[in-house]
């Protein structure tokens, strides 16, 4: 059953062993990041604090930080359980072309059972400012050369102004006043895309903020979907009932009704304002820049809500495992448009971007070049920095085994291919803030059609009947 509230989550993780309550007063400013910080490196339980300084909301950290939390999280026993199920999905009507794929994607979590309800209020209604003050929330400063306090697990709900397509995407925020942030929406994303339309149009754009209720739909607001998906229906899909939205009390957006907050605004077209510097999954600062500015005005919340907030810095962090069960959850989706993937696995050491693992099928020559090329074009995957193609009986999920056939399959002259695509915005060893080199390792055994001509040499294998020889005794030891 889809969680009424994050509270009721917050019991969940806590009757399962996976929630430590602190209740030693501690600062928002710096503190509840390096309590938090030492947690995620030491793999910790989830994190409420509180006893927040200064301010009457606990806060809940590490709240997705594990695997087990994130199956927690989305209501399943196991990541995989719901991977298997996105699967069997797929395998009811196999798609053919290139257009039935996308379209197979689209109707997959579009079904009706998981469409949203809109409803005349909800928990999220229960306290209306009108003269709200981002003062009143605990909101972190995590890292000392930080631009300032950020909102870091926002889901920002947003519609484009031709189409009505709906988006719900997780961009910080940096908070500059008590009625204004920052809009953190690179220019690949879609809450971008949305609002380079209004500004085409010279219109205001209506923008809301959810913080906190049901876990799905945090996550789901994360989740690199098609832009014809809506983040809404896939939250819908995971926890097995459509969302419940309400009517925004400002503007024509509508958000879920179990939010624990309720940020709503605008942001004008062609204003700017220097946002960050802000310390990031990379492990270093993304540098300061200019971008769009959220006005708030209005907040609505729960009588009794509860601040959800992440920290974001050097691996392992909780945000590792929301990007580990994006992998499981999005490879049979990268099956359709690939069906001799095997296996992927993008390592926490790689942030989301820097590396990714994979297993292959090898059908023809050259095949592995093919996978390649065919993911740094698919969504977000164009942001790979390295890519490493392995055959399909090696266990990616094993690193060490990953990096000891690299180093046996590999002529670096022969087999690394280099190339130019759009980089993240938060890459800051590249030449140009959007664009970077690519670096593609084939360590698949070669073929003579590959201009291979010595022999490729048969791996060491034990015999059948020396194993289960050896089983026998063992077992009568």
């Amino acid at each position: 059953m889809p969680y009424k509230s994050l509270r009721e989550f917050i019991d969940k993780l806590e009757a399962e062993g996976e929630l430590e309550r602190v209740e030693a007063q501690i600062s928002p400013r710096l503190e509840i990041t390096e309590y938090t910080d030492r947690v995620c490196k030491a793999h910790g339980p989830a994190l409420l604090f509180t006893n927040v300084e200064g301010f009457q909301f606990p806060v809940l950290m590490n709240a997705f930080g594990s695997m087990r939390r994130m199956a927690l999280a989305l209501g399943a026993g196991d990541v995989e359980d719901v991977a298997r199920e996105i699967e069997a999905l797929l395998r009811k009507k196999p798609p053919t072309t290139l257009t039935d794929k996308l379209k197979t994607l689209v109707q997959l979590f579009h079904l009706s059972s998981y469409a949203p309800r809109t409803v005349k209020s909800g928990p999220c209604k229960e306290v209306v400012d009108h003269e709200p003050d981002l003062g009143t929330l605990p909101i972190l400063t995590c890292w000392p050369q930080d631009g300032g306090p950020f909102i870091t697990l926002p889901m920002v709900f947003t519609k484009h102004p031709e189409t009505g397509q709906r988006n719900v995407g997780m961009y910080r925020m940096h908070v500059y006043d008590a009625r204004t942030t920052g809009m953190h929406w690179h220019v690949h994303k879609v809450g971008a895309a949305h609002y380079r339309a209004y500004e085409a149009r010279g219109e205001r754009m209506p923008v809301a903020v959810a913080l906190g209720g049901d876990p799905a739909m945090t996550y789901a607001a994360t989740a690199p979907l098609p832009e014809a998906v809506d983040e809404v229906y896939f939250a819908g899909f995971l926890r097995k009932r459509g969302v419940d939205l309400v009517k925004c009390e400002t503007c024509d957006l509508e958000v879920p009704a179990d939010a624990d907050f309720v940020l709503e605004g605008y942001v004008e077209p062609h204003e700017r304002r220097r946002e960050g510097p802000f310390g990031d999954h990379t492990g270093y600062y993304s540098l300061a820049d200019d971008y769009p500015v959220f006005h708030l005005e209005c907040m609505t919340r729960r009588a009794d809500p509860i601040y959800p907030a992440t920290v974001v810095g050097r691996p392992p962090m909780e945000d590792c495992y929301m990007a580990k069960t994006t992998e499981r959850l999005f490879l049979p989706m990268l099956k359709v448009a690939l069906p001799e993937l095997v296996d992927i696995n993008l390592p926490l050491e790689g942030v989301f971007h820097n590396l990714a693992l994979v297993s292959i099928r090898k059908q023809y020559p050259f095949h592995a070049r093919k996978v390649m090329h065919a993911l740094w074009g698919l969504g977000q995957m164009m942001f790979t920095k390295a890519i490493v193609v392995v055959d399909e009986e090696v266990n990616v999920q094993d690193t060490s085994e990953v990096v000891w056939r690299v180093l046996a399959n590999i002529d670096p002259r022969r087999d690394i291919t280099f190339t130019e695509g759009p980089t993240d915005v938060l890459d800051h060893a590249a030449q140009h803030p959007t664009l970077s080199t690519k670096i593609g390792i084939d360590a698949t055994r070669k073929w003579p059609a590959e201009g291979f001509s010595r022999p490729w040499p048969d791996p060491i294998e034990m015999t059948p009947e020396i194993k289960r020889r050896i089983d026998d005794l063992l077992r009568g030891m």
